[in-house]
Formats: structure tokens, C-alpha cells, sequence
């Protein structure tokens, strides 16, 4: 994810840190400690540590040690281990310390005691009490899931609420702070994020799901939302919703794979959890007049992406889960969390099977993992109402995954408080007021400006706003130095016009451009918000790389002025384009277009053929052409920024497919011809071996067409490195008129990285990628055969500079590190063939920016 519009990650972690307050310290009791055996000097795994009087506490790892931050005035702590003597010790108040504590065997329980942890020894699988549990529990996990009835129908409720945790009394009395006292909430301050809160997003879904079990088919039919509405000159709160249900999606303990923070996290239970955590039955317990074995569990690595907590296990021979409390090790190779906590319960039905009532889900992030102002969000899911094993009419499932019940009267607070699972908490009570009135206060709106100028560079003046900021200024071979500003129409001058602009100058070639468009929705919707349907006619007339394709970034962006290798082959473009656009709500999309295209080689480019055996020059190329598009995008999530919209990566796959028809005599087009492309790209996600981003890719040009019309194979001369693009290509070093190519990029998570003693304190991630590209020209498109066509480029020399594919693939790989400072990713690149190419390298060092949980 890019350091620029893409990161919504940036745009929301920095958004509130920034704008809002610079980070502030409170005060803070950090404990640090080990807890041993008195006799034997072993340390203690999974012993509990508490505060008395609350609820605030954790427990030893698998080596005994344990560290625990206390917001507030806390002088001792209760240390308790299932066969010892419960122990309280003494603590200093807003002082880091470390303790270490001896426990005594209590012979007096040892023998009461029906289960229990023996004394500590190397662990190890076999004849392993717990590990046999826990297999127990795998082998019956899929008959104590809702997933193990026939049929089933139940209502949802989500509530998610975000706020800044960790306040300061400093921090609230800042002079940007002084007509904002109201926002302020105070919490229990034994609570996740401190004694000291402030709201600032809250959203709710009420919801009737439908569960068959053959076919397997799932329905979710919304019966009501509410959400606090933010301005969208400022933020997309459909976007943020989006988002913000991916990191906070539904925990469930029985499947294999859990995602949170955008990151796959191995199950407790799943098949294989046995070789990546670690088991030890810790105590019985009674609840609801129910006995449980206390199963506690880590992983054996801590800095894998792995859960450790509790689970609660029935002892009625059906292994089932009746209550989880899941957290992570400090330690874990996740980015700005601080404190992490689950909590799920379960219960049964009249016929002793188990199902999911109620999660709770709450993660504190923060830039510093222990001090300062930080993110709090808490995500709460119940359920009531279960029908079980009554079947359900086919035509329940008819339709997309998830309906909207558009009559519903979901703004009405009446209904909420009568159709809550339960009521709001006394901090959250106010939220969607106190936003409102916020939103309309004239010092907010100034903040909100400046934040926006800074994250999407965007200016609003009302109905207009002027950018993108990272534009204005850039340079090229062709162009020299390069001014240009723009803008756009905003929804305050109309939900149906749009209009977009910019005008460019090239203090080198002395030439103007600009861009034209005018948009028409046609469904009264903003031409940003899903679904999209809208007319949108263009003109522009710039310069372009032939070859660049670049993704959620401006061509012109600054950044990109800087390029390796000769770089002087450009085209002046005259474009128009006439488009309908249409979206449905199952995700699938078709663009309907007409495009009039010339094109005017510009630097070191030129049009040439031959003519009576001599190079003759063209002024420029004219084409004309119609062009369909459908794209499928099942169960898509997506953040829309001010310029892009960015896709939220997903393990559902993307279709494309573009047919494009030239057409001669049409406006003064040249050339007959038609184009197909597919395209198919998906995420892997494989457990702990982390994920893999795959893209497909073919095309086929039938029609005989010159070189500035064939596939010309995306190229990269910058020194950032581009998913999408090859890397160690230069620009128009190949062509095709048919391709096929295969794109993988895999990032392993620091798998292997988190082993290693010290490096695994850098919590660095290992990536690899792979680019393949396979294709060709037919003897009727290679001017070297058909001496009829363009000349292709050549250097002043005359030394050949673009070339065909031949009978061998294009093929480059790289390993790289992420996560490096939480924000960079460094590639090694190889370039594996075609090295004879004259400006090519077979090794590059490329970087990226990337902000990840």
C-alpha cells in the first residue's frame, strides 16, 4: 500500500494522531515480571496476573514472564496459579519496574485438583494431556457450529465504535481543544485505552442471516444501519466502513484461518495448530452451572502471527467451546497494537448442541506501543433468535450474498432502542450528536481542510477544490520543468454535474496542456459512490510514456520525475473519450466507450517507414475506437479516496475482460483492427505461510497495426517498485500483438524472519515475486518482415531499442524485506534474460513505500 492517497491506513492512524493533538504521554505504570516455582525454580507458564477491585490483568507466557501497562493509581497485583498459593505484590505507581515472584506449592489443592498442569519440562506432543484435548475438540469442532446444522436463521447485531484512547488531561486542555470539551468521555480505567476517551466514529447493523448446509449457500438480509455521517469533502464513510469491518471482521474460534487487522491468523483449533501452538490445561472451572476445562494455549513463536489465550472446554463428551478469551504476545509481528482482546461465548440448544451468542472485539493501536495518545476500537457482535434445523425456502438464497431492506425505518432512534441486543454504553450515547455538531463547527472544518490538503492534496473552496497537491511541480526530458494545477466540482455544487480540469506548461518544449471532462450521474448518486452510473465525456492533450501504466498515482506525480536509464521517448496525446459507466450491486460492471486517439511521437521517438527503401517521417498517428469492458468484483470492499478508488485486497478473485474494436474512416481513424484482453487476479491466502497476490493476464490483437498500437509490455525506469509493472524493463523495450503473463508477489509475514534470535526483534517480513510474460508478433506486424509499417524505435545510431519476445518469456523475480521501519519495503531485483538489450541491468535495488498492520 503506497505513502500516498492509496494508504487509507495512513490516512486514518495519522488522521486522528495528527490532526487532532500531537501525541501526548500519560501517565503509565509499566510492570515487568517472572513467575517461578519457589522449590524447583521453574518458571510458570500461564499464570494469572490481576488488579484487584477490576477487571485488568494477563498472564505469564510459555517462559513465565509477563508484562502488563496500568492506566491509573495501582499499588499491588494479584499473582494466582491453579495448585500454588495466590500471592499479592506491591508496585510503584507511574514507574516501570520489574518483579520477580515465587509461588509455593499448595499441597492442600494439588490434591483436590483434577486437572492440572505438571511441573515444567521440554514440551512436547505426544502423551500430552492438553494436546489430546485439543485434538478432541478439532475432530468435533464441525457438530458445535452453527455450520453443523441443516439449516439455521438468526438475528445480528454489530455495533463498531472508534475513539482516541489514552488521554491526558494535558492533551485535553490544548487551545485546539477548548470548544470541544463535550467530546470527551470517561470510561473504567482498568477499560482497553485508558480512563479517558473521545468518540470519534460509531456505526450499527441489524440483520437476519440464513444458513443452509447443502448446498452450502448463505444469506445476509440488512434490516437496518446507522452510522455517523461524516462529510464526504473530507472522508468517504462508506469507505471507512468498508475498512474498518475488515480489521474488525468476525472472529470465529471453529474456522481454520481468523482474519483481524487485515492479517490471517492460525485458529487455536484449526487441524494443524498442534505444530505451531502450544497446549497446557490450566484449571477447571463452573459456569452456568456448566463444569469446563480452562485450556490456555501460546504459540510456540512469538513473533508469528498467532493468538494465545483461553479456551473453556465442555465436558460433556461433545469437546465443544463454550467460552474463548483470545489476545496476542506483545512480541507478535504486528504492526501498532497495543493491546488486543476477544472475548466469545457460546451457548446451547435444547438438544445439547452449541452456538455462537456474542463476540467482542477490542484492539488499542497506537504509533508508540506504550505511550501516548493513541486508536481504540471496539467491534461487539450478539445474536438471538435462532430457528435451527427448520428448512429454508430456496428462494430465500435468490440474489446477492447480502440485501438490503431499503424500508426499513432505519433512522429512526425509536427503533434502534427498541431492536438493540443491548443498550449503548453511557460513552457512546452521544457519539453520532456530538460528531454532528462537531462537523459543524468553524474551526473543525479548517482542520479537516489542512488534512486534507496534506493526505489527498486536495484544497476545498465549496463547490470546487483545487489539486492534486503533488502535481503542481514535476520534471521530464521532454517537458523540462513542469507546472499545473487543477481541480473539480464537489457534491455542494451538484450531485449530478461534475466537472474536472487541469492546464499544464513545459518550460522546455514550451507547449500547454490541459485535461477537460464533464460527467453525468444518472442514478442522483455522487460519480464517486457505489453503485456508479454515469456519462463522462473527456479531452486531454498531454504527454505520456508509451508503456507506463501506474496504479493509484498521478503520472505526474513529483515523485516519479526521478528515472533510471535514457528516457526519451515520449508522445504528445490528443484524446477524447465519450464513456458510460454502469455498476451493479453483485459487483459487476461494464464500461461502454468511444475513444478518438492521435498520437505525436515527442524526445527521441519518431514515427519512420519506409518508402522506396528510405525512412520516411510521420507527424502522427489517428485511430478511432469502440471498446467494451465488464469487470467482476465478487463480495469487493474498497476504500474511495479523492482520486482513486483503492480496492481492499480480499480472497475472492477479480475478472476483467476488454474487447476494443478500431475502426478505419471513423473520425479520420487509420487502422481496422480489434484488441481482447482478460485479466483475472486474486489473493492467496495461505495460513501461516503468510498470502499471495496472483495476477493472470492475456491478450490478442488481430489486424494488422503499427508499433504504437501493439501490446507495448509495462515497463518501470523508476526507482520505486511497482507490483504491476516489470520492473528492470525499460520503456517500449517489448511488443506483442498476443501475450500471456503471470504476476506473483508472496509476502511470507516474517514466517521465517521471526525465528531468527535479534532479527526477529526488527519484526521484518520476507517478500518474493515472480514475473513471467510470454508472447509475440505475427509476421503481418513486425516491420523488419512488413517493411509497409512504422520503423520501430531505434537510438541515433541506429541501435535497435525495442524488440518481440521471440521464443523465450520475459522473466524477473526479486526477495525483498518489508516492514522495515514499519513504512518501507527494499527489493532485490533480477532480471533473468534478454541481458544482451542495450541501458538493461540484471540486478536493481527497488523501494516502496507501504504502511501495514
Amino acid at each position: 500500500m503506497n505513502l500516498n492517497i492509496r494508504s487509507f491506513q495512513i490516512s486514518f492512524l495519522i488522521l486522528v494522531l495528527v490532526l487532532l493533538g500531537q501525541v501526548s504521554f500519560a501517565q503509565l505504570t509499566e510492570v515487568k515480571g517472572t513467575v517461578i516455582d519457589a522449590k524447583t525454580k521453574e518458571t510458570l507458564p500461564f499464570v494469572s496476573i490481576t488488579v484487584p477491585g477490576t477487571k485488568m490483568g494477563t498472564t505469564t507466557d510459555v517462559d513465565g514472564n509477563f508484562s502488563i501497562k496500568l492506566n491509573g493509581n495501582f499499588q499491588r497485583i494479584a499473582v494466582t496459579y491453579v495448585g500454588y498459593i495466590s500471592q499479592t505484590k506491591a508496585i510503584t505507581p507511574g514507574v516501570p519496574q520489574t518483579v520477580k515472584v515465587l509461588l509455593k506449592a499448595d499441597a492442600n489443592v494439588l490434591s483436590e485438583v483434577v486437572v492440572k498442569s505438571g511441573r515444567r519440562q521440554k514440551y512436547r506432543n505426544r502423551d500430552n494431556p492438553a494436546v489430546e484435548l485439543i485434538e478432541k475438540v478439532i475432530a468435533n469442532k464441525d457438530k458445535n457450529r452453527v455450520e453443523g446444522y441443516d439449516f439455521a436463521e438468526y438475528e445480528k447485531y454489530e455495533k463498531l465504535t472508534f475513539a482516541l484512547s489514552d488521554l491526558s488531561d494535558k492533551f485535553k486542555e490544548r487551545k485546539f481543544f477548548k470548544n470541544y470539551q463535550f467530546l470527551f468521555q470517561q470510561q473504567d480505567s482498568t477499560a482497553i485505552g485508558g480512563e479517558s476517551i473521545l468518540p470519534l466514529y460509531m456505526e450499527e447493523k441489524l440483520s437476519k442471516n440464513y444458513y443452509k448446509k447443502n448446498p452450502s449457500r448463505s444469506k445476509t438480509k440488512v434490516l437496518a444501519t446507522k452510522k455517523v455521517d461524516f462529510d464526504p469533502k473530507y472522508i468517504d464513510a462508506q469507505g471507512v466502513s468498508a475498512y474498518m469491518n475488515r480489521m474488525y471482521q468476525d472472529i470465529d474460534i471453529y474456522d481454520n484461518n481468523i482474519f483481524v487487522v487485515s492479517n490471517q491468523f492460525l485458529s487455536p483449533i484449526a487441524p494443524s495448530a498442534p505444530s505451531f501452538y502450544l497446549y497446557f490445561i490450566t484449571d477447571t472451572v463452573d459456569r452456568d452451572n456448566q463444569k469446563l476445562i480452562e485450556l490456555s494455549f501460546a504459540p510456540r513463536n512469538k513473533g508469528d502471527m498467532l493468538f494465545q489465550g483461553k479456551l473453556y472446554i465442555t465436558q460433556d463428551g461433545k469437546y465443544a467451546v463454550k467460552n474463548a478469551l483470545i489476545s496476542v504476545h506483545r512480541n507478535i509481528n504486528l504492526n501498532f497494537i497495543r493491546d488486543f482482546e476477544s472475548n466469545l461465548d457460546f451457548d446451547v440448544d435444547p438438544q445439547g448442541r452449541y452456538y455462537l451468542s456474542k463476540t467482542n472485539l477490542k484492539i488499542n493501536f497506537g504509533i508508540s506501543k506504550n505511550k501516548g495518545t493513541g486508536v481504540f476500537g471496539e467491534r461487539t457482535v450478539s445474536f438471538k433468535d435462532y430457528v435451527l434445523n427448520t428448512p429454508i425456502p430456496d428462494s430465500v438464497f435468490e440474489g446477492s450474498m447480502e440485501e438490503v431492506v431499503q424500508e426499513s425505518p432505519s433512522n429512526s432512534e425509536q427503533f434502534w432502542q427498541d431492536k438493540r441486543h443491548e443498550q449503548l454504553a453511557e460513552s457512546e450515547q452521544g457519539i453520532y450528536r456530538n460528531i454532528d455538531s462537531l462537523q459543524n463547527m468553524k474551526s473543525f472544518k479548517r482542520t479537516a481542510e489542512i488534512a486534507t490538503l496534506l493526505l489527498a492534496g486536495y484544497k476545498s473552496l465549496g463547490p470546487v477544490e483545487i489539486g492534486p497537491a503533488n502535481t503542481f511541480y514535476s520534471f521530464n526530458p521532454v517537458e523540462g520543468f513542469r507546472l499545473r494545477l487543477g481541480g473539480r466540482t464537489t457534491t455542494e455544487l451538484s450531485k449530478r454535474y461534475y466537472f474536472e480540469g487541469y492546464g499544464a506548461y513545459g518550460f522546455k518544449d514550451e507547449k500547454w496542456k490541459y485535461f477537460l471532462s464533464a460527467t453525468y450521474s444518472l442514478n442522483n448518486k455522487s460519480i464517486y459512490q457505489f453503485p456508479q452510473n454515469y456519462v463522462r465525456a473527456s479531452f486531454q492533450r498531454d504527454t505520456k510514456i508509451p508503456g507506463q501504466e501506474l496504479q493509484f498515482v498521478q503520472e505526474d506525480n513529483f515523485l516519479l520525475s526521478f528515472k533510471r536509464g535514457e528516457n526519451d521517448k515520449w508522445l504528445y496525446n490528443d484524446i477524447f473519450k465519450l464513456d458510460y459507466v454502469k455498476e451493479f450491486e453483485n459487483h459487476l460492471s461494464y464500461t461502454v466507450g468511444f475513444r478518438k486517439w492521435n498520437q505525436k511521437p515527442a524526445g527521441a521517438l519518431r514515427f519512420d517507414t519506409f518508402e522506396n527503401g528510405t525512412l520516411r517521417p510521420l507527424e502522427d498517428l489517428n485511430t478511432s475506437e469502440l471498446m467494451l469492458e465488464l469487470r467482476w468484483a465478487p463480495n469487493e470492499k474498497f476504500y474511495q479516496g479523492k482520486l482513486y478508488r483503492v480496492p481492499v485486497p480480499g480472497p475472492e478473485p477479480v475478472f476483467t475482460a476488454r474487447y476494443t474494436a478500431g475502426i478505419k474512416g471513423l473520425f479520420k481513424g487509420q487502422y481496422n483492427y480489434h484488441n481482447l484482453l482478460g485479466n483475472v487476479s486474486k489473493r492467496f491466502y495461505l495460513s501461516q505461510l503468510g498470502y499471495s497476490d496472483v495476477t493472470l493476464e492475456g491478450g490478442y490483437i488481430f489486424g494488422q497495426v503499427p508499433f504504437p498500437l501493439l501490446a507495448i509490455h509495462r515497463a518501470n525506469q523508476t526507482y520505486a517498485y511497482q507490483l504491476n509493472s516489470y520492473n528492470l524493463m525499460n520503456f517500449l523495450e517489448f511488443v506483442s500483438d498476443h501475450y500471456a503473463s503471470v504476476n506473483i508477489d508472496h509476502n511470507f509475514n516474517g514466517f521465517f524472519l521471526n525465528k531468527i534470535p535479534l532479527i526477529r526483534k526488527l519484526k521484518l517480513r520476507e517478500v518474493v515475486s515472480f514475473k513471467g510474460l510470454y508472447g509475440g508478433l505475427r509476421e503481418e506486424n513486425d516491420p523488419y518482415i512488413n517493411q509497409t509499417l512504422m520503423a520501430f524505435p531505434t537510438t541515433e545510431n541506429a541501435v535497435r531499442t525495442t524488440y518481440t519476445l521471440e521464443k523465450q518469456p520475459y522473466i524477473e523475480g526479486s526477495i525483498g524485506l518489508s516492514n522495515i521501519f514499519k513504512v518501507l519495503r527494499i527489493d532485490l531485483v533480477k532480471r533473468f534474460n534478454y541481458l544482451d538489450h542495450p541501458d538493461v541491468s540484471e540486478w536493481g535495488i527497488r523501494t516502496r513505500f507501504k504502511l501495514d498492520f
